[in-house]
């Protein structure tokens, strides 16, 4: 394994644990109680984050005819809900900000369970990775530590210390900022033949597709008013890097033309994400209303 290599799994550590604090850090009590409380909405969002989207990645990669690794990247971005950026464009739409952000790191910390079986089901039925099948206890495990105990210290500090949390809650954001970047550069830099040989190929557009629809389907299959449920759309056009990232570790030793494909299929589905939640925010800019749902938890 390169030094590159090296340094990119340590920054990928730090960026999924970072981020599940700063989640934790950020969360209330009182609003994931109010998201789990809303039923028919979370019964909607769990079913679109945990089934429909992960058949919409298999499908899409089947009638785009992708390669093996897109292929397998696509299905590992599908399989992974509750992406942090998730919450981010829920703030750049002036959507219903705090129960998206409850709902991301819901979906992050249900999704750290689920990801591994989701996943291992896909590629078995897909028949791509000539044969080789993630060991779902240790993926379960390795996403549980890394994404549920950093999550549940944040949480607990925001709970019995909450001037502590609200003070490093800017720092540890920033870091889930930060490291999500050099993730993102370290897997384009690392993999960078692999990420030029996708261009002109249909990898990209099966990744802005898929981020655009996801958002779209999550916004329809949601409850409420319209400003919370496109915040929802975009909570579930964002999927979260770190499982994912975790499994080519585990069952695919970091190859890095799956590093690549992972790490162009995700820009592509920013580049999908973040112009339709511009487009919202604009909108909402010039209604009286723009105030309503600003964040006050987890920036």
């Amino acid at each position: 394994m390169t030094v590159l290599h090296l340094l990119l799994n340590a920054v990928t550590v730090i960026f999924i644990a970072g981020t599940m604090f700063a989640a934790g850090l950020g969360a209330t009590l009182p609003a994931l109680r109010a998201v789990f409380s809303d039923v028919p909405l979370l019964v909607l969002v769990l079913l679109v984050n945990l089934a429909v989207i992960p058949l919409l990645g298999w499908g899409l990669a089947v009638v785009f005819g992708l390669a093996t690794a897109p292929f397998i990247a696509l299905l590992l971005a599908a399989s992974s809900p509750g992406g942090p950026f998730g919450a981010k464009l829920g703030m750049v739409q002036r959507g219903d900000v705090t129960p998206g952000a409850a709902m991301q790191v819901l979906l992050a910390a249900v999704g750290s369970i689920t990801f591994g079986f989701t996943a291992n089901a896909l590629l078995t039925v897909a028949d791509v990775g000539g044969g080789i099948s993630l060991d779902v206890g240790a993926l379960v495990r390795t996403v549980a530590i890394l994404q549920l105990v950093p999550f549940a210290i944040g949480l607990i500090l925001r709970h019995y210390a909450t001037e502590t949390a609200l003070s490093w809650h800017p720092i540890a954001a920033k870091v889930s900022n930060v490291t999500f970047l050099m993730v993102l550069a370290g897997m384009l830099l690392g993999n960078w033949s692999d990420v030029i040989a996708l261009l002109g190929t249909r990898s990209l557009l099966a990744g802005f597709l898929f981020s655009a629809l996801s958002f779209g389907l999550g916004t329809l299959l949601a409850t409420g008013p319209v400003r919370r449920r496109t915040t929802m759309g975009g909570v579930t056009a964002v999927r979260n890097a770190g499982p994912a990232l975790a499994a080519i570790g585990i069952a695919f030793n970091d190859q890095p033309a799956i590093l690549g494909a992972l790490a162009a299929i995700l820009l592509s589905g920013l580049a999908a994400a973040i112009p339709i939640a511009a487009v919202l925010g604009r909108r909402r800019s010039r209604s009286p209303e723009a105030a309503v749902g600003r964040p006050d938890v987890m920036s």
